[in-house]
């Protein structure tokens, strides 16, 4: 197309296209956008967990891309491996780190990389996972993503989203001085990213191992803020063992209340039409102590208590009728905190350098 209105038109997109951009670049996402590519924000996090309910086991791996200055600078990265339930932990503090601006990937030079179908990891002769998935279960297109409204909002502390609820994992993992075969495993991923790493505070949980295998449920809460803006806020979904997905958590129509401690998670969801109640226990002997960026300060700190074996109860309602109930013993729950996170690596007998710490006891 040529002419008066194709040049107009150029030159409108042309003109919008930098807009466009910085409000990416703040952290924020339009309606029916893609959170999966790289914002360019302070810190950009990826997490994928692999579970098998048959055996109990659980292996979870973690990358968070962290940029040394607000929106520019160089960039390095929080790397973790950990499993359940022997226990073992193993994070490092790496050089470098991308994050593509494209579609879903992260690499950390040879220690990391994930696509959205293959994850490779080495930390070392023992810490070491190379797995692919198949069968995945995407996030279903919606308006927005796991942060609901929340995510068009620009510069927020943090934005969540868990953009696949299943899939078959194939691979193996070695964690210490044992090899798991992960042929068939079920496997979550997310992402999470904000202009100032993570919130003073948060609570988390994730979980399949459902005796109906296609069930799945994963949540984020805590304070989030951009300006003025303050206000706390949990984000609840479910995927239904029909392929239903349920997404409880804007403030003023679908509330979430939570409760949480360091070995108990109650949450209460409401809409007009659903009704969601989530329980979770954990012993803290159990939990992973593991670290989270300080991205402008170019380190890690002890930052999340999480329970990679917990125990999950799930009830779902519509309009007042019990339409799914669900248990799993291999869920997981964490709860946030700097200041939290460091005592209790401390009650641990780690020294003050310590930004880790494994299980006190094993399951």
């Amino acid at each position: 197309m040529t002419g008066p209105f194709a040049r107009a038109s150029a030159a409108l997109a042309h003109a919008v296209d930098p807009v466009r951009r910085a409000y990416r670049a703040s952290g924020a996402d339009r309606p029916f956008g893609d959170p999966l590519p790289a914002h360019g924000v302070a810190m950009e996090g990826y997490f994928w967990r692999f579970t098998d309910p048959a055996t109990g086991r659980v292996v979870i791996a973690l990358d968070g891309i962290n940029r040394e200055h607000h929106g520019e600078g160089g960039t390095w990265s929080t790397l973790g491996l950990a499993a359940h339930p022997h226990g073992f932990l193993r994070t490092v503090e790496h050089p470098v780190g991308h994050a593509d601006p494209d579609r879903l990937g992260v690499t950390s030079g040879t220690a990391f990389r994930g696509t959205a179908d293959t994850l490779r990891v080495d930390l070392g002769p023992d810490a070491r996972l190379d797995v692919e998935v198949r069968q995945p279960v995407p996030w279903p297109r919606r308006s927005f993503g796991g942060s609901s409204v929340f995510q068009a909002v620009p510069g927020l502390n943090q934005y969540w989203h868990p953009w696949l609820l299943g899939g078959a994992a194939h691979g193996r993992a070695t964690v210490g001085d044992e090899t798991w075969e992960l042929d068939g495993w079920s496997v979550y991923t997310e992402k999470n990213w904000g202009k100032g790493g993570f919130p003073d505070s948060w609570w988390w949980g994730q979980a399949q191992g459902f005796a109906e295998p296609a069930a799945c449920v994963a949540f984020a809460g805590g304070e989030v803020y951009a300006g003025p803006l303050r206000t706390t806020v949990t984000a609840l979904v479910v995927l239904l063992p029909d392929g239903r997905v349920l997404r409880l958590g804007d403030p003023l129509v679908t509330p979430v209340h939570a409760e949480v401690g360091d070995e108990r998670w109650v949450l209460r969801g409401r809409s007009l039409r659903w009704q969601v109640d989530v329980e979770g226990t954990g012993d803290l002997q159990h939990a992973h102590v593991l670290p989270v960026p300080l991205p402008f300060e170019r380190r890690n700190v002890p930052g999340a208590i999480e329970h990679l074996g917990a125990s999950m109860t799930v009830s779902v309602r519509e309009r007042g009728r019990l339409v799914w109930e669900g248990r799993s013993e291999v869920a997981a729950l964490e709860h946030g905190g700097i200041d939290r996170a460091r005592a209790e690596v401390a009650r641990r007998g780690h020294g003050p350098d310590a930004v880790d710490a494994p299980p006190r006891s094993r399951s």
